[in-house]
C-alpha cells in the first residue's frame, strides 16, 4: 500500500487546530501519537548480510505529569543493499543468470525488509523553553527484531524463486531485541510544532527460522548478534484530556 504523504501533511497539519488553547504552564498527561524515520548503519552479523537501512514507523506514548512516559511503537524495515548475495548462484547459468519458464533471462532483484515492534518507557527531562513539557527524552525498550532478504521476480515467471521456494533463500530471521534513545522532544505552547530527534540503538539476538536453506543443502542453526544505530526523526500529535485553564500570553 502506497503511502499518500498529501493526506498525512494534512492530517498533522489540521488535527492540532482542533483542540483550542494553548499548553499549560505546567507539566500534564498526554498521549502522544508519533509518526517516525530512523537511518541506521548496521553491526555485528548483520552487517555481514546488509549495508544501511531505514525504518519508517508509527507510535502511541503517554507522558504522565511525573514526564515519566510509557509506549508502544510498530516500525517498517528496508534498505536496498544485501551483501550476502551469492544465495541464488547455483541456479544461475553460465552467463550469470537465472532462466525463466520461457527460456529468457529471468529479472531477479534482492532487497532488505522486516520489522521491530516493541514496548517502551522512559522520561523526559526538561531543558529551557518552551515549557516543562519539552526537554531531553530518555527511553528503553523491548521487543521483537526480524528482518529478510526480499527476493522479487518481475513478472513472477521465473519458478526458482517464486511462491513457497522463495522461503529456501530468504534467511527469515528475528529474536528479542532492545532498543535505547536519547534526544530531544518539542511540543510547542500553540500546538503547531511537535518533534522529537536524536540517536537509537538496538540489540538482537536473532536466529534464522526457515527450516532448510536450499543453496547450502542445510538447516541454519547459528545463534546472531543483531546491531543497528543511527538517526531518528519524529513528528507529534499530542492527544489532550481537556483545553488547558492556564496559558501563555506573549
Amino acid at each position: 500500500m502506497k503511502l499518500n504523504f498529501t493526506y498525512l501533511f494534512l492530517l498533522f497539519s489540521i488535527c492540532p487546530l482542533l483542540s483550542f488553547g494553548q499548553i499549560k504552564d505546567s507539566t500534564i498527561n498526554i498521549w502522544q501519537f508519533e509518526i517516525n524515520y530512523s537511518f541506521h548503519a548496521p553491526g555485528g552479523d548483520i552487517a555481514d548480510r546488509f549495508g544501511v537501512n531505514s525504518t519508517i514507523g508509527a507510535g502511541l506514548t503517554y507522558k504522565m505529569k511525573s514526564n515519566w512516559t510509557v509506549g508502544l511503537e510498530l516500525n517498517y524495515l528496508f534498505g536496498g543493499n544485501v551483501k550476502e548475495d551469492s544465495i541464488l548462484n547455483h541456479l544461475k547459468v553460465k552467463v550469470g543468470e537465472i532462466i525463466n519458464k520461457y527460456g529468457e533471462y529471468g529479472t531477479i532483484s534482492m532487497t532488505e525488509r522486516g520489522f521491530y515492534g516493541g514496548v517502551k518507557v522512559g522520561r523526559v527531562f526538561p531543558v529551557g523553553r518552551p515549557n516543562t513539557n519539552s526537554g531531553i527524552v530518555v527511553n528503553v525498550g523491548a521487543g521483537l527484531l526480524q528482518h529478510k532478504i526480499h527476493i522479487e521476480n518481475k513478472d513472477n515467471n521465473t519458478p526458482p524463486v517464486l511462491n513457497d521456494y522463495k522461503k529456501g533463500y530468504d534467511r527469515l530471521t528475528n529474536g528479542l531485541a532492545l532498543r535505547e534513545f536519547v534526544g530531544y522532544q518539542y511540543l510547542s505552547n500553540n500546538r503547531m510544532i511537535n518533534f522529537y530527534a536524536g540517536f537509537e540503538f538496538y540489540q538482537a539476538w536473532t536466529q534464522c527460522r526457515r527450516d532448510f536453506n536450499f543453496d547450502t543443502m542445510q538447516k541454519d542453526d547459528s545463534k546472531r548478534n543483531d546491531y543497528l544505530f543511527g538517526i531518528r526523526v519524529g513528528w507529534i500529535l499530542p492527544l489532550y484530556k481537556r483545553t488547558p485553564e492556564t496559558f501563555y500570553y506573549y
